[in-house]
């Protein structure tokens, strides 16, 4: 006997829930919750409940974006009751700063300059090959004693290797013009011009034995008669102790010594390593700080009769609308980054735009906060700027672990 579903049409929604079998008198169930479409039976159900898993788009996330952008709306709306028409805060926040810092790995870039920080030589202007030899090698000196200035700071030098090997690309490229069969170009590229100079190297040691020791590089018998009588069993066991540490915490500072380290040779030639591993994490210091922004906020309004569940609201909500306008100046930097050296003129737009998300994000959050606990302006002024800055100074905190974290264990 065949069950009801599979006698059901396709495109019609059954009678019954078919979880609890309760009669349906809308979408969904009014005992058990379960939506009558059943995404077996349609493409279209199936997507829409993957994405509404994460994101609930049946209309509340675009609502809800559009009213966090007006100052304490969202979080007056929310805290009044008014729930059912919004995305909950805390998955507002989790989905806008998964999103913010997913974005911000393409569009931050550390030790990559832009194209318009590539030194450009003016070789159009040279008319023989020994002039623009001569443009080449200068520019390419003074590129190569300014890496050498900047040493191993990580990162610092790649800006001066593009530079170098652009010039030495531009003064071929002209050099074909003028001389299609000039010997330099069947040279490779990067051995043309001035190149820098190798490491020097650590003298060897002298071949002549110290008169105090023997050729075989034993003590002398003068020397070793003054020295204290010593054990071999002594010497092996200083030897272990210093080759293995004692204890689980002397153990596991050399481990993450030795990682650092071999971090330092890595960020060195790939600066964009650590870059990748403090944004992804970010979100997770972002979200041990909301409740603690959410204590002070308790602090603070001790007269307000909100409860610290309420604060937490707000402050998610601050935090949600820090990492939408971050969002927002990460694609802008994007967009500058792919339209800019095609239009010039665009840089001016997305800098004007950047500058004003980021002096909008204090703005807001006084205006949001004068909005939510409805308190007098120089009151309100008073209690953010205290807040504020000992949560800025927490943040900055947040922030250096997390680099150095990231830094040992990337």
């Amino acid at each position: 006997m065949s069950s009801q579903t599979d006698v059901l049409p396709h495109d019609h929604a059954p009678a019954g829930c078919e979880n609890c079998a309760t009669p349906l008198q809308g979408e969904f169930c009014h005992h058990c919750g379960q939506s009558s479409h059943n995404p077996l039976r349609h493409a279209g159900h199936a997507i829409e409940e993957v994405f509404e898993s994460f994101w609930h788009l049946d209309g509340r996330i675009f609502r809800t974006l559009r009213t966090l952008c007006s100052p304490g709306r969202l979080a007056n709306a929310y805290l009044a009751g008014h729930r059912a028409p919004y995305v909950a805060p805390l998955r507002l926040f989790v989905i806008i700063s998964v999103l913010t810092f997913f974005i911000a790995q393409f569009a931050v870039h550390i030790g990559e300059p832009t194209p318009d920080a590539v030194v450009k030589g003016n070789f159009e202007e040279a008319t023989t090959v020994a002039e623009v030899e001569r443009q080449r090698d200068e520019a390419i000196r003074g590129l190569l004693e300014g890496k050498a200035a900047v040493g191993n700071i990580p990162g610092a030098a790649i800006g001066f290797e593009r530079s170098i090997k652009a010039l030495r690309l531009q003064a071929r490229e002209r050099i074909a013009e003028l001389d299609p069969k000039h010997p330099s170009l069947q040279q490779p590229l990067e051995s043309t011009g001035p190149v820098a100079a190798p490491a020097p190297e650590t003298a060897d040691a002298p071949s002549t034995p110290p008169p105090d020791s023997t050729p075989t590089g034993e003590p002398s018998a003068s020397l070793a008669s003054s020295l204290p009588p010593t054990s071999s069993a002594t010497t092996d066991k200083d030897e272990d102790a210093q080759a293995e540490p004692k204890g689980f915490l002397d153990r596991w500072l050399k481990k993450k010594a030795h990682r650092a380290e071999e971090n330092w040779e890595r960020f060195q030639k790939d600066p964009e390593l650590i870059k990748n591993a403090g944004l992804k994490a970010i979100p997770t210091a972002l979200f041990f700080m909301v409740p603690i922004f959410a204590v002070f906020l308790k602090i603070a309004y001790l007269g307000s009769g909100r409860l610290y569940l309420e604060h937490l609201v707000v402050a998610l909500y601050s935090h949600a609308w820090l990492c939408l306008a971050l969002l927002g100046i990460f694609l802008l930097m994007a967009l500058d980054e792919w339209i800019t050296p095609h239009a010039a003129w665009f840089a001016s737009i997305t800098g004007l735009l950047q500058f004003v998300l980021w002096w909008w994000m204090p703005i807001y959050l006084l205006l949001m906060q004068k909005r939510v606990y409805g308190q007098a302006w120089w009151l309100t002024m008073l209690k953010y700027l205290a807040v504020g800055m000992i949560y800025l100074f927490l943040v900055s905190f947040a922030a250096m672990f997390v680099l150095l974290t990231s830094f040992i264990n990337a």
